[in-house]
């Protein structure tokens, strides 16, 4: 099982990034993929997430809005468009698969001017 995030780096507030996960190793089509995030010393939160065929998403209050979590079950990939973002969105962002407590490593994301 592997699930490589890809598509961070550094961004001004107010600036966008678009995450990429690439997932391999187990039937992606049949899984609910979310993203959760951790800032520096503070705990993992959750971030988004996606039903396996893309049709039902939910987000956490402080980003729901400016985020956008989609699939393509065709490319095996979950994407994270974030917008508008802020400086206490600076963290590590992990995709992941609930149900099977898999995780990738992890792409940060640090917003600064």
């Amino acid at each position: 099982v592997q699930l490589l995030e890809s598509g961070g780096g550094l961004v001004q507030p107010g600036g966008s990034l678009r995450l990429s996960c690439a997932a391999s190793g187990f039937t992606f089509m049949s899984y609910t993929m979310s993203w959760d995030r951790q800032a520096p010393g503070k705990e993992r939160e959750f971030v988004a997430r996606i039903n396996n065929g893309g049709s039902i998403t939910n987000y956490a209050d402080s980003v729901r809005g400016r985020f956008t979590i989609s699939r393509d079950n065709a490319k095996n990939k979950v994407y994270l468009q974030m917008n508008s973002l802020k400086p206490e969105e600076t963290a590590v962002y992990y995709c992941n698969v609930p149900a099977k407590g898999y995780w990738g490593q992890g792409t940060q994301v640090t917003v600064s001017s």
